[in-house]
């Protein structure tokens, strides 16, 4: 998969380089909106906004369950009620939330740009009436700037709100937005690595090698899905920390991996895209297993990235139910049961004997798992960087972004949305990458016979 750009980022403690809103008022109310996935340390995020906009001055509210109650919004019919729909951020809220487990405002999976196809969409009133109804929410609740938490899709849904405001009357309030960016996926563009990341890592790597006792115990193997719907990254970290024999990504598609299929688009036209070969995956699993057998070794844990659910041919994902984001619901698939299953078969067939494999899905688990001192500090900073890009330097739609040890930079939206269709980018494991040869390095060297 190709690498992503490069960008020009602003740093914390550069001179500034933007344009000021044509609204410049300052900033006496913000709001915090946390949606998709939870992750380990995103109470760390809110603590540390939360902390830096009250400490100045300024009021703090959260609203519940991500967009669910703002896009709902109507003043007459579905008015946003206090307590219920968002709250106050008062000071028994923060006593020790930057350690906590889960997500103290809540989170969803609604979409308020998800009609948006284009920039031309955006003067289509039936297309953008859900961002309308967040936009009048936020004006009608007196919020001047807006904290957004989530991963790619929640950046979609605040660069669409962002561009939104940009066809407003030139005398209509607007609203500042900052980004933060959230997935243990660790699949963004524009920061080194999200927070939860490593806590999502460690959790999962502990109960693989748990699992790697139980087939040294049994003599078997376990084949254990981790989540990353699109790349990589959480099945390479939880591989290496984990001990696994072998693992496989999104990014490793490729040789007898890769098999090309026609596709029908909702036009009736049809491409030609890449697709997973289970039966290489199985046979590669195989290979494994004679391999380690030659050595004197019965066992083993392979570790697959959930999202190779996302590139199986057609026929395994007839019927399988998406989200709201058009997303292949990975859990039902299953793929660490289905390769399980196949590779017993084909042991079978080559060998005439039995292996033991057992299907095993990790993930979900890990996701409200107590944050790393790490992912605290990470959050922490990604926070308090938000309070800073919206009230220090003024900027707006930028996402919040370190580098280093540390050091706050700011990644305008502009260089993370694509311009013609609004989507985000993929920051993919870049096979060849040291981060990937290391992974290669520690896992058992197949030796076809």
């Amino acid at each position: 998969m190709p690498a992503g750009p490069r960008f020009a980022l602003a740093s914390e403690g550069a001179p500034a380089s933007f344009t000021p809103m044509s609204d410049s008022r300052p900033i006496k109310r913000a709001a915090i909106v946390f949606a998709g996935g939870p992750a380990p340390g995103a109470n760390s995020v809110i603590a540390a906004a939360t902390m830096a906009f009250r400490r100045n001055g300024r009021e703090v509210i959260g609203f519940h369950n991500g967009y669910s109650n703002l896009i709902e919004y109507d003043p007459s019919t579905r008015p946003l009620v206090a307590e219920q729909d968002y709250f106050v951020f008062q000071d028994h809220h923060l006593r020790g939330l930057r350690n906590a487990r889960g997500i103290l405002v809540g989170t969803a999976r609604a979409n308020p740009g998800k009609r948006v196809r284009s920039p031309a969409d955006m003067t289509d009133p039936e297309r953008t009436r859900p961002l309308q109804q967040v936009y009048q929410g936020l004006i009608d609740l007196e919020v001047d700037a807006l904290v957004s938490i989530g991963g790619d899709d929640t950046l979609r849904t605040a660069n669409c709100l962002y561009e939104y405001q940009k066809h407003l009357p030139p005398e209509a309030r607007r609203v500042r937005i900052a980004h933060v960016p959230k997935t243990i996926d660790n699949d963004y563009r524009g920061i080194d690595f999200t927070f939860g990341f490593f806590t999502a890592v460690d959790f999962m790597a502990k109960e693989l090698l748990n699992l790697r006792a139980d087939a040294l115990a049994t003599k078997s193997y376990f084949i254990a899905e981790t989540m990353g719907r699109k790349t990589g990254w959480l099945a390479y970290g939880v591989a290496i920390a984990g001990e696994a024999h072998m693992v496989v990504g999104v990014e490793d598609i490729e040789g007898d991996l890769a098999i090309q299929e026609q596709v029908t688009a909702e036009d009736g036209s049809t491409r030609s895209e890449t697709r997973l070969s289970l039966e290489a995956l199985a046979d590669r699993v195989v290979d494994l297993v004679l391999t380690r057998e030659k050595r004197g070794k019965r066992y083993g844990t392979i570790v697959l990235a959930e999202g190779l659910a996302e590139v199986l041919p057609q026929s395994f994902l007839d019927g399988i139910p998406r989200d709201e984001h058009g997303h292949v619901s990975l859990g039902r698939v299953d793929i660490g049961r289905l390769v399980a299953e196949l590779a017993g078969e084909r042991f079978f067939k080559r060998t005439g004997r039995r292996v033991k494999f057992t299907g095993v899905q990790l993930g979900y688990e890990s996701r409200c798992a107590a944050p790393h001192a790490f992912d605290v500090m990470l959050g922490s900073q990604l926070g308090l960087g938000a309070y800073r890009a919206l009230v220090d330097r003024e900027l707006d739609g930028h996402m919040v972004s370190v580098t280093g040890q540390l050091e706050l930079q700011y990644v305008p939206f502009g260089e993370l949305v694509d311009a013609e269709t609004l989507n985000t980018g993929v920051r993919y494991l870049r096979t060849g990458s040291d981060f990937h040869r290391l992974a290669r390095q520690l896992e058992t060297r197949i030796v076809r016979s």
